[in-house]
């Protein structure tokens, strides 16, 4: 694709080579004498973004301008978070085609100015061809591009950050103040902490020193309060710790304590009312915390050896632990928590470009980008399903020639724009400029993968995701060889010269041992290995551009961009997804890549409208017809009746990462049942299959996480057992003077209360009575203003079931722990009041569809796997006194009803999340979005809105 010319050396930050040439750009997509934009159909849409539980508006801009073709949760995420200038203003944006322009032509200025291309006219097809990619959704950046490249504010291109501390309170303190600003602008850091000595060891006063955990005090109270003073997202954090350090065994339990205290205070019936005290006592949970392995501790592990901890002053050994021992303790604190994380110290450092200028020590919040302490990699994405095409034959094929020029251009971008970038730290940036670390990656693996008949955790899924990532790997170093050539090497690659080439051949090397199994994966195989030739050649003559080229990154928001199914390395969440439409409300539909799946198995037309009829109702693929049992696994997702299993997860993982610079952001997700044995064999075989990094998270671990519950028949709860009758007016029946009642007090995040429940001789709960602070107060007002409104409504024949999926989950403070065993922890005084109300008045089947269950049922599922009691212990008759009344609803109107969803299951959802939940009858472990309230969905290891792209994490 490239050739090179001589030319004016313009500009380059590089020392290490001379630069006498420029970049010739070859046109992949673009025709010459016509723009992009001409050749797409351009229409004017209204972006208004409501929260769904409270109906407000969140963001309103009318008439934007995007392609036909654009999504509708593409435009509007793209609209509120990228759009720049003020909404209303005249400087605001109002379509992608100024966006567009504004971040390419600052690449371009930037590239010209510093001799990237050999003329004027290469400048103009890399502008279009870039422009191209973006419109067309093939690639995207990563937003901090969308949000500061071409504005006025400082021009931050990274999203990951890493960080250092050394052994010193004035060291300690430059990582509060650092770590502090990289939260303020909405980003996220990670660093080490074993450099600082241990609270074993003694000051030069003569005192013991605090040790690392200590100060992990003061700096999860900085993120907290920087979170909770009005930015966008929780701050995004990652603390490392060697395992030989001798504070492991406390950085290890930190969450694990917490946990147990919440868990202890709670099931004592403490009273949480104490000014808030023993709430703000729970620390450590604004941080994913990480142990740094080594083979030496690993290899102690298999053979069950001591292992000895090491003083940070002298490196001497001062304490023998067991090692199987504290590994053992590593995976219980996971399996109660889901932290710590393990990272392999050797591994990482093996693949290590830069030894020669410092050890890589820790990782971003993420843990996909690992390098030197005090730096930074901005990171883009390729939408894989882009490149899947037919032959004339009708055959897939996956077109690596494409998409290896596609790399090469987005790499040759990425690398501009270290020569403009701003950074947080002027350490940061020093070194950033002096690496010039890159992290291409992608997204839609798993849409790609089940489009093209292969099963997830298969090894022909494996062979085909690993070319592909060897292919853009290689592809990336061999545009990083010719960059070097045109405009230097890294200013640090002289000294790592050896290492950097040693890296090299160890990336070719895998390549060549990799396993090829079908059509599709075989011909990547081979471009793969011809790119990775041309970097052992190039490299050997030009040396290397970029220090670092490629992680997989979660892809939140910026694959909600460029209407990706799947993020990341992830497999696809449901077959069946919720989709927005363009004219309002959604609808339900199976995923586009299950009728291509079909037919790449063979199947006919009539064949694939059945089955695809079958997974519309039923949500899976088990006993589609005509679908062969051999073929299910084709089909396994993340969720659902047939999910993938966390060792499919860690192999996939493990496919990957030999063709990557850094490491892969990704959570291997178990089930409740998971044991502390299979953790620790998720952790041990992740060490031998050469995983960097790995995290784990087993399903309601956390205190307050939902509790997930039994499939239930959808349609047989909603049905009632009456008659419906056509009444336009409903009738109201008042309780009679005298009505049992149940009296409850509670308290919610230290703020107490008293609620009074009263109903119906025979029928189920008909009032409702809330007191909270005193007589007279703006409190006191809206809870005696909303019990009525529930009250009446309750009267009138709302069900109570209604009032419990609405109210629960719905988060505001006061919120947190509360002195009910039943219900030990409360997002908001409304959804503990709702959970409380389904325990006492509804029925088990009701509510455990719901999630919500009593200690008492909770502790008989983990003694015997099932929430329900033995027939013998059934209170028939409570039941049936605690049943809800069910009153004849309003008919609505049919046509409202069809323009907000196309099917029942829909209704009620409002994210794919939250429709898998409804056609599997289970709670998904994840938050609510902080912006729109819609369930949010799993990203890497972090957590994806799709609604309106927030993300949990710093990508």
């Amino acid at each position: 694709m490239t050739e090179t010319t001589s030319g004016p050396a313009r500009g380059s930050r590089s020392k290490g080579s001379k630069a006498n040439k420029g970049l010739r750009i070859e046109r992949i997509h673009t025709t010459p004498g016509v723009h992009p934009y001409d050749e797409v159909v351009w229409e004017r849409r209204d972006v208004v973004m409501t929260n769904w539980r409270d109906g407000s508006v969140n963001f309103e801009q009318r008439g934007v301008e995007f392609p036909d073709f654009w999504s509708v949760n593409a435009v509007n995420i793209v609209t509120s978070k990228y759009f720049r200038g003020a909404v209303g203003s005249p400087d605001r944006e109002a379509s992608l085609k100024q966006l567009i322009d504004r971040v390419v032509r600052t690449y371009r200025k930037a590239g010209e100015d510093n001799g990237y291309f050999a003329s004027p006219a290469d400048a103009e097809i890399f502008d279009h061809e870039l422009t191209y990619a973006l419109l067309h959704q093939v690639f995207s950046f990563n937003s901090p591009v969308w949000f500061n490249v071409g504005t006025k504010q400082p021009q931050q291109v990274s999203a990951c950050f890493i960080l250092s501390v050394d052994d010193s309170m004035e060291s300690i303190l430059d990582w509060y103040k650092e770590e502090g600003m990289i939260f303020k602008g909405g980003s996220g850091a990670g660093l080490n902490l074993s450099r600082i000595r241990s609270s074993k060891e003694l000051l030069s006063s003569g005192g013991n020193a605090s040790g690392p955990v200590s100060f992990m005090r003061g700096a999860d109270a900085s993120a907290g309060t920087i979170k909770s003073g009005g930015a966008t997202r929780r701050a995004a954090k990652m603390v490392v710790l060697d395992v030989d350090h001798p504070d492991v065994e406390a950085f290890i339990e930190t969450k694990v304590k917490e946990e147990e205290k919440i868990r202890a205070l709670r099931d004592a019936g403490f009273d949480m009312d104490l000014g808030g005290d023993d709430i703000t006592s729970v620390q450590y949970q604004n941080a994913n915390n990480s142990v740094r392995v080594n083979d030496t501790f690993m290899k102690a592990v298999e053979s069950g050896s001591s292992f000895g901890l090491r003083s940070r002053l002298t490196g001497e050994p001062i304490e023998e632990i067991d090692a199987k021992a504290l590994f053992r303790k590593m995976a219980e604190a996971a399996w109660a928590c889901a932290d710590p994380g393990i990272q392999y110290d050797d591994t990482i450092n093996h693949w290590h470009t830069s030894p020669e200028s410092g050890r890589i020590t820790a990782s971003n919040p993420c843990s996909e980008y690992m390098h030197l302490d005090n730096s930074s990699c901005n990171l883009a994405s390729l939408n894989l399903m882009k490149f899947l095409q037919d032959d004339d034959a009708g055959n897939q094929r996956f077109d690596a020639e494409r998409f290896a020029k596609v790399v090469e251009l987005v790499i040759t971008a990425m690398d501009i724009s270290i020569c403009f970038a701003d950074f947080p730290t002027e350490k940061i940036g020093e070194t950033t400029r002096a690496f010039r670390q890159l992290g291409i990656g992608y997204a839609n693996l798993g849409a790609l993968l089940m489009a093209t008949g292969h099963a997830y955790d298969s090894d022909g899924g494996r062979a085909l995701a690993g070319a592909i990532t060897s292919l853009m790997t290689g592809t990336s170093y061999k545009r990083s060889a010719e960059l070097a050539a045109v405009v230097g090497t890294y200013d640090g690659y002289a000294r790592n010269a050896d290492a950097h080439k040693r890296v090299m051949k160890q990336h070719s090397d895998a390549n060549a041992a990799a396993k090829r199994m079908d059509d599709l994966d075989t011909p990547v195989w081979a471009a793969a290995t011809e790119a990775w030739q041309d970097v052992l050649r190039l490299g050997e003559k030009s040396g290397y551009r970029n220090a670092q080229a490629s992680v997989l990154a979660p892809t939140g928001t910026i694959g909600l961009m460029m209407d990706c199914d799947t993020t990341g390395v992830e497999p696809d969440l449901a077959l069946v997804k919720f989709k927005k439409l363009v004219g309002g409300g959604s609808m339900q539909i199976v995923n586009n890549t299950v009728p291509k799946a079909l037919k790449r198995l063979g199947y006919q037309e009539e064949q694939v409208e059945a089955i695809v009829a079958h997974i519309a109702e039923h949500g899976n693929v088990i006993d589609a017809p005509g679908l062969k049992p051999a073929h299910y696994e084709v089909f396994d997702c993340a969720m659902g009746e047939r999910s993938i299993s966390p060792m499919g997860h860690v192999r996939m993982m493990a496919a990957a990462q030999p063709f990557l610079s850094g490491a892969i952001s990704k959570t291997v997700n178990m089930p409740e049942s998971a044991t502390v044995e299979e953790i620790e064999e998720i952790y041990f075989e992740g060490w031998k299959l050469g995983l960097k990094a790995l995290a784990i998270y087993r399903d309601n671990c956390k205190v307050g996480q939902p509790l997930s519950a039994k499939k239930k028949e959808q349609k047989e709860q909603a049905e009632p057992e009456v008659e419906k009758v056509v009444e336009y007016r409903p009738v109201r029946r008042r309780l009679p003077k005298g009505r049992p009642g149940i009296t409850t007090s509670f308290t919610v995040g230290g703020a107490e209360g008293y609620m009074t429940a009263n109903s119906y001789p025979d029928d189920g709960l008909g009032e409702v009575f809330l007191k909270m602070s005193k007589q007279g107060s703006t409190l006191a007002g809206m809870m005696d203003a909303f019990s009525i409104a529930v009250s009446v409504g309750l009267q009138y024949g709302v069900p109570l079931e209604t009032y419990v999926s609405k109210f629960t989950n719905m988060r505001f403070e006061p919120a947190g722990m509360t002195d009910d065993p039943d219900v030990r922890m409360a997002q908001s005084i409304v959804d503990y009041i709702f959970r409380r109300l389904a325990l006492d008045f509804l029925p088990f089947e009701t509510r455990s569809a719901l999630g919500i269950h009593s200690a008492e049922e909770r502790q008989r599922h983990l003694e015997t796997g099932s929430y329900e009691a033995a027939d013998d212990e059934v209170d028939v008759e409570g039941l049936a006194q605690s049943a809800p009344r069910h009153v004849a609803a309003p008919k609505s109107s049919g046509s409202s009803s069809q323009s907000r969803s196309g099917s029942e299951s829909a209704k009620e959802a409002h994210s794919s999340t939250e429709l898998v939940e409804i056609q599997l009858g289970l709670n998904a472990d994840a938050p609510l979005c902080f912006s729109c309230g819609t369930k949010m969905r799993r990203a890497g290891s972090c957590y994806l809105c799709e609604g309106c792209g927030s993300t949990s994490g710093c990508s």
